[in-house]
């Protein structure tokens, strides 16, 4: 449109509007449309011409307990279930019309949920026209005598109009007919399509009277769906191609000089009258997306666009042709927009492309609402927030009537019907929503600077110069183009030239005086054709000479429109192969952007699994070092462990070398004891009797054996005395509590030397519980030794609380009892250390064992 003045997008902010700028709120009407059978339940009343009540149904309210409370909306106008297409179009459409005329921009859409007769309302049937059928035939039932001929406008593919000249045009329609690419108008309703014929009865024809009849007009349509979020062009003529088809080509949006958006390079036709409009529209309405669902048998799948575009350009000062004068073009454009309805899935059953695309319907339908609450929201509060028009390719399209370059209506469609009630509900909120929203008003703007009425002028100098022409009398004017005529008529009739006297002196004179009139009238007569004779050759030799002039002037013209042709034919081969190269740079852009995607999306699959890989790292470097320092006190236990048992060792051998002494000194004394009572006894032989050396025994018995000998007599020492049972303390006997862990496994040996633990909690598998209320741990582990006797050890260990709440316990002593048989066979005692019962071994081996769990994963140490 060639405005200037327009709003500009928000990544380019222009200077703030002035606040003293009139606005008005955008007009959002009502209309119910019938029940689809009587017997159906209905939730919607009509309180009011502009107030309207919805009710839950009673199943709903059942349902949720009667929370649910009748609510009102109010509306500019409600149109009820008898409104006929000709009320709503008077009411709403018919002023955005008018305002079409006087070069001002309108938008119409029809807003609602699926089924509820928004393709009805926009469109209508044969016999009920909607609004779009309507509108065209008001337009051209306007404009119609002051249409300008075909071609004359013409679109200059950027959202803009160019004249041409009528030559040019002249041309240019030769050329199309030749082609036979443009279509005609239909030269009577009955030749019309039957889909779009008799849409409006004669007698609801309507017609604007404030036409401005000094100006010609042309108007263009276009018509465009948005499906998925992709623009396409439901005019356009592509080849088809039946062994390879391919699908139509998205549309881009683009914004022209004055910064409103358009579609470009979208097919705009020139229409000359409604039915040659309805047919085009109808021609689009064929390739739109339609299909059938659960709510609706043609629900529409995409949002449809018609626009109307009314070219106006003066007349020159004479009243007969068009100015040549870009500047003086005026377009104006009313935009009808039938939206796609609003739809849950739960209740379509949608699946595949039916959902996807449902999910887009919903996704731009939420747009429109985002960009209605932040509009109202900066105008209420006056914040400066940032309207998301570019989330959606609809509200990116229409920003510009939000903006303030024209008046918006809308007509919100609903159906009673109770199962709606929950998405009717949310449309009511939306339309209520939508009434706050203020839209500057558009300023009138004049046409041009000459004076009115030039046209009418133009006519009523033509008619008074015929009727003067007509109606002229008086004297014989020679320079007349009439006197010719008039001469011949004007001739004066012969008197009667009888002779019947022959003294008659009158009828002669008479005569003579006629023939000389009419002689003079003769001459008169003869000057005047051969003055009219010379002027007309001069002026066909005039015309000759225009006529050579104007065949060379046309020869010229033709070289030069053959020469355009060949530039003109060149650009359209460039502006192809630009295309053609653009297309190609787009989708490459497209590929690239897509790659670039997956690229990021890899880059930051790689960036969290660098960083899990580094988390993992540290922390396997920090239990490393935990697992070093761990080691350490190991190894320096471990050492402390081995210098302690290095140091008992060397204590045990040291003492068992000065027992060795010891107990060699005390033989030696027995000896010398015994030589001297045998020498006494004998009467003096003085032989001493040898006898054999003794094998060492432990402290106990060895003590025991030294108090024996010593009390004996000189006769062989008898058998010691068999030692009674005794039990032996074990050294855990303390204060502690223990757990005594005895496996079913166990053998119960009555053997001497046998653990007593008081205040032990006896348990045959470790637990929690028992854990938990004792501080140290017991294991009775018993395994067969080399020499077949059974070895019982005494796991011992600490029991501490962990972390986690749990119990763990730390091995730190290994406790070994051996039994041996004192009646073995004599060649282990003689390779023993004797007579006597063999002596118990309790050594106490101390290797602190760490353990992990409550009573598992204990090591066990042999003693060396």
């Amino acid at each position: 449109m060639q405005r200037p003045g327009k709003g500009k997008t928000p990544r380019r902010p222009g200077p703030k509007k002035a606040s003293n700028i009139e606005k008005d709120p955008v007009g959002v009407y009502c209309r119910i449309r019938p029940l689809g059978a009587e017997d159906e339940e209905c939730c919607i009343e009509m309180i009011s011409s502009s107030t309207i009540q919805l009710h839950a149904p009673d199943g709903l309210k059942a349902n949720r307990n009667g929370e649910y409370k009748e609510t009102q909306y109010s509306f500019k106008k409600v149109f009820g279930i008898n409104t006929t297409q000709m009320e709503l179009f008077e009411d709403v459409a018919k002023p955005l019309v008018e305002d079409l005329i006087h070069c001002k921009n309108g938008l119409l859409f029809t807003y609602g949920v699926t089924g509820s007769g928004k393709t009805f309302t926009m469109t209508g049937s044969p016999g009920e026209g909607g609004l779009l059928p309507r509108s065209l035939d008001m337009l051209f039932n306007s404009i119609g005598p002051f249409q300008a001929k075909r071609f004359v406008f013409k679109p200059d593919d950027k959202n803009g109009m160019e004249i041409q000249s009528q030559v040019d045009a002249l041309l240019e329609r030769q050329k199309r007919d030749s082609q036979q690419s443009v279509p005609k108008t239909p030269s009577s309703r009955l030749k019309a399509d039957p889909e779009f014929a008799d849409m409006i009865s004669s007698e609801e024809a309507c017609k604007s009277e404030n036409v401005d009849e000094d100006c010609c007009y042309s108007i263009f349509v276009s018509y465009i769906e948005v499906y998925n979020n992709y623009i396409y062009d439901l005019l356009e003529d592509a080849p088809f191609d039946p062994i390879r088809p391919k699908p139509p080509q998205s549309k881009i949006l683009r914004e022209d000089q004055n910064h409103n958006m358009y579609v470009a390079g979208c097919t705009e036709v020139e229409v000359k009258s409604t039915e040659e409009a309805f047919e085009v529209f109808w021609k689009g309405q064929k390739k739109r997306r339609i299909a059938n669902t659960q709510l609706n048998r043609e629900s529409s799948r995409s949002h449809s666009v018609f626009t109307v575009k009314l070219a106006q350009a003066p007349l020159d000062a004479d009243g007969d042709h068009i100015l040549q004068d870009k500047n003086q073009v005026n377009v104006s454009q009313l935009c009808l927009v039938d939206l796609a309805g609003s739809e849950r899935t739960s209740r379509t059953r949608a699946e595949g492309s039916r959902l996807r695309e449902a999910g887009n319907i919903n996704q731009s339908l939420m747009t429109l609402r985002t960009c209605m609450e932040v509009l109202r929201e900066n105008q209420m509060c006056g914040t400066n927030k940032m309207v998301p028009y570019r989330d959606s390719k609809v509200t990116h399209l229409f920003k510009n009537y939000f903006d303030g370059e024209g008046k918006v209506r809308m007509i919100v469609c609903v159906n009673p019907k109770a199962d709606d009630y929950d998405e009717t509900m949310l449309v009511m909120r939306f339309a209520e929503m939508t009434q706050e929203v203020e839209v500057a008003r558009p300023v009138d703007r004049p046409i041009c600077g000459l004076a009115a009425g030039r046209r009418q002028r133009n006519q009523a100098f033509k008619d008074e110069l015929s009727r003067r022409l007509a109606e002229r009398a008086g004297p014989i004017n020679a320079d007349d183009p009439d006197v010719l005529n008039q001469l011949i008529e004007s001739l004066p009739a012969l008197p009667p030239c009888e002779l019947v006297d022959p003294a008659d002196d009158q009828t002669l004179p008479r005569l003579i005086e006629v023939l000389e009139r009419r002689h003079r009238i003769r001459q008169m007569m003869t000057e005047k054709f051969n003055k009219t004779a010379s002027t007309l050759m001069s002026m066909l030799q005039q015309c000759e000479s225009q006529l050579n002039a104007k065949e060379t002037f046309l020869h010229d013209q033709r070289s030069k429109l053959s020469e355009k042709d060949k530039v003109i034919i060149n650009q359209k081969m460039e502006i192809e192969r630009l295309e053609k190269k653009s297309k190609t740079l787009e989708y490459k852009v497209d590929i690239l952007q897509k790659t670039t995607g997956m690229y990021e999306q890899d880059k930051r699959s790689l960036e969290q699994e660098l960083e899990t890989r580094e988390q993992r790292l540290q922390r396997e470097l920090s239990e490393r070092r935990r697992m070093e320092q761990r080691m350490q006190g190991m190894v320096t236990d471990t050492k402390l462990k081995w210098e302690k048992e290095c140091e008992r060792r060397v204590n045990a051998k040291q003492l068992e070398m000065q027992n060795k002494l010891w107990v060699k000194d005390e033989k030696l004394k027995q000896l010398k004891a015994i030589v001297t009572e045998s020498s006494g006894g004998a009467g003096g032989s003085g032989c001493p009797i040898e006898r054999p050396e003794r094998p060492e025994r432990p402290t106990r018995e060895r003590d025991r054996n030294i108090a024996q000998k010593r009390s004996a007599s000189p006769s062989p020492l008898p058998m010691a005395p068999p030692v009674h049972p005794m039990h032996r303390r074990s050294h855990s006997a303390g204060g502690e509590k223990w757990v005594d862990h005895k496996p079913h496994s166990n053998l119960d040996l009555d053997t001497v030397m046998q653990p007593i633990i008081p205040n032990a909690i006896k348990v045959s598998t470790p637990n929690e519980k028992a854990l938990s209320k004792c501080h140290k741990y017991v294991l009775r582990h018993q395994e067969l030794a080399s020499d077949g006797e059974i070895e019982t050890k005494l796991i011992k260990g600490n029991v501490f609380k962990t972390r986690g709440g749990g119990q763990a316990v730390q091995f730190t002593d290994i406790e070994t009892l051996k039994q041996e048989c004192p009646t073995a066979s004599s060649r282990k005692r003689r390779s023993g250390s004797g007579e006597g019962p063999a002596p118990m071994e309790d050594i106490e081996n101390r290797a602190p064992v760490a353990g992990t769990s409550a009573g598992h994963g204990y090591q066990k140490r042999r003693k060396p």
